[in-house]
């Protein structure tokens, strides 16, 4: 396991304990999804739904997979054993890494925009000056748009325990391991 991958999951863990109390639970994925909605008003309902269901995909893993004595808690060594191991995991990263990325094509042309995603990515929690740095590297076009499917496959490297050097780990630049 690369040590990009440990301070990435590790920043994750602490973006997604929304409120703050030290462990996840399903309201914070339910806030989460809720602050990313409200960054992109004008993404229609199908796919909000699917961004909302991304999220609680997300959550039900964690639960079926880490939640041993039932109290819908998750710590973070519970959550890093598991997002950090594709065979329990790689499902629900690419059904998050989807529904995500495919919420920020509000005119369905296969992009996203820098202001729509900046937006998702304040709402998940990101530092502004990584989010930046991450749209760069993706190389924006002439509009300055970027692909939902390299953006997709990024979302995916983020979760991998053996990529290190990606731009997935520009979000995590800064954060001590």
């Amino acid at each position: 396991m690369r040590a990009e991958a440990v301070t990435r999951v590790k920043l994750v863990f602490k973006l997604f304990d929304a409120d703050g109390n030290g462990v996840l639970e399903d309201d914070d994925f339910t806030l989460m999804s809720d602050r990313v909605a409200a960054a992109v008003p004008d993404a229609d309902q199908e796919r909000t739904r699917a961004m909302r269901a991304s999220f609680q995909q997300y959550w039900e893993t964690l639960v079926r997979e880490l939640d041993a004595d039932g109290d819908g808690r998750i710590t973070y060594e519970e959550f890093q054993a598991c997002v950090l191991s594709p065979e329990r995991f790689n499902e629900a990263v690419d059904a998050f890494a989807a529904g995500f990325s495919h919420f920020g094509d509000v005119d369905g042309s296969g992009t996203v925009t820098r202001p729509v995603f900046i937006g998702m990515m304040r709402g998940v929690g990101f530092e502004l000056a990584n989010i930046e740095a991450l749209f760069d590297a993706f190389e924006p076009d002439a509009a300055d748009r970027i692909r939902v499917d390299v953006w997709e496959a990024e979302i995916k490297n983020y979760y991998a325990p053996d990529k290190g050097g990606v731009p997935a780990d520009l979000l995590a630049a800064g954060v001590a391991a």
